[in-house]
């Protein structure tokens, strides 16, 4: 079966076409600057990179122009649009409403787009992109994958806020933690790749890029994640600011002369390593700063590392215990000396990083040395195949 895996935002729409028995990436590409002058990049597999500059009004028309290429007699990677057996949508929040993947109704619509308020730059924009499929594509089963659904196993203690227990039970104020596709995919992963039971394992993924997570997954369910209630808690970021003293907002407020919205601004997109630096949001920027000695480049960095480093700390201590470390996502991928500075502060749990084995980019590979206590690797994300893998597995389901 061929699956067709989109990811909605509210100006952008990535896709891949995932054949679900080889599992290989039949094309892939994304739509920029829907409702402006619109582009599509375009790649079949072991084609070249093409790209159209075209209206795109709307995210229809985005769509509609995907679906054209994917076609196109000469570098279509389909033979017509009949070869699409189902559609596979990231959606961001499912609020406490979802557990998992479900296959895409009215009703369940419905009930995502009562979840808006939480996640108002991302829930609109996805269930945009899952009407316009339904509509140039009606006879095909629909899917829709949550960002929160797989950390919707954590116990109470460690999604409930210290607040008032009514904001909760009746606004559903609580931690509910992002990036879950990526998170279960690369627990899964490592699993076999150190060959042990996904089940019987205590692994922490530390998905960092410039939107950072870190998850806990003990016995193969997420137990704990330093995103929350929306995902500027927890790491340090690109522009996000991660975890901050409440009481600072006010303090900020009132020293800036600005009122809460302000302030979000500020926490959510002049923060992070580019607030720290005032050189970049770009990883790659303050690693060329650092090493040219440049002072702000190393404070960002550094800063980065010992927040994520703690949240490692506190993970191993909320499961008793860690087997497996994994990197993952821009930076946890291709930054072998943010893996290295972070693996610095866990001496004590035994870990021993393999320096030349750590100079991996991009690639699946052990970066511990055999005798660590604790197995570390540097392990892709592939949240388009995560997508299709839970796709497959409910329309083949429903049709038995």
């Amino acid at each position: 079966m061929n699956i067709l895996v989109v990811n909605c935002g509210s100006s952008s729409l990535k896709y891949q076409v995932i054949n679900s028995d080889t599992e290989a990436v039949l094309a892939k590409g994304l739509c920029e600057r829907i409702g402006l002058d619109g582009r599509l990049v375009y790649q079949k597999a072991g084609g070249e990179k093409e790209i159209t500059d075209a209206d795109m009004p709307t995210h229809k028309q985005a769509i509609q122009m995907v679906l054209d290429a994917l076609v196109n007699p000469k570098t279509g990677a389909l033979n017509s649009l009949e070869e699409i057996g189902a559609v596979g949508h990231r959606v961001v929040h499912g609020g406490e409403k979802f557990a998992s993947s479900t296959i895409l109704n009215e009703d369940v619509l419905k009930v995502i787009e009562e979840c808006n308020d939480l996640a108002p730059l991302h829930n609109p924009a996805n269930l945009i992109g899952i009407r316009a499929c339904q509509e140039l594509m009606p006879h095909v089963p629909m899917v829709g994958v949550f960002d929160t659904a797989f950390h919707q196993t954590m116990p109470e203690e460690a999604y409930l806020y210290g607040i008032d227990y009514d904001y909760y039970e009746k606004y559903k104020v609580r931690r509910y933690g992002f990036h879950g596709t990526s998170h279960s995919y690369v627990s899964k992963r490592a699993a076999e790749i150190v060959g042990k039971p996904y089940e019987e394992l205590k692994t922490i993924v530390c998905h960092l890029g410039n939107g950072a997570s870190i998850c806990a997954v003990k016995n193969g369910k997420s137990i704990d994640t330093s995103m929350g209630l929306t995902p500027l808690e927890g790491l340090i970021m690109g522009t996000r600011s991660g975890d901050i003293d409440p009481g600072a907002m006010e303090y900020l407020a009132k020293k800036e002369n600005t009122d809460l919205e302000g302030i979000m601004d500020i926490l959510n997109k002049k923060s992070g390593v580019q607030g720290l630096s005032h050189i970049s949001s770009d990883f790659r920027d303050l690693e060329a700063a650092a090493e040219k000695n440049d002072a702000a480049g190393i404070r960002a960095l550094n800063t980065y590392i010992y927040r994520a480093a703690k949240y490692v700390g506190a993970y191993t201590a909320a499961m008793n215990g860690v087997d497996v470390i994994c990197f993952t996502a821009g930076v946890g991928e291709n930054g072998p000396n943010t893996r290295k500075g972070i693996c610095d502060y866990l001496g004590y749990l035994g870990v021993k990083l393999d320096d030349k084995a750590n100079e991996v980019h991009g690639e699946e590979k052990i970066i511990s040395t055999p005798d660590s206590k604790v197995t570390v690797i540097c392990l892709p994300t592939n949240e388009e195949l995560a997508i299709a893998r839970e796709t497959v597995a409910l329309v083949t389901a429903a049709t038995e």
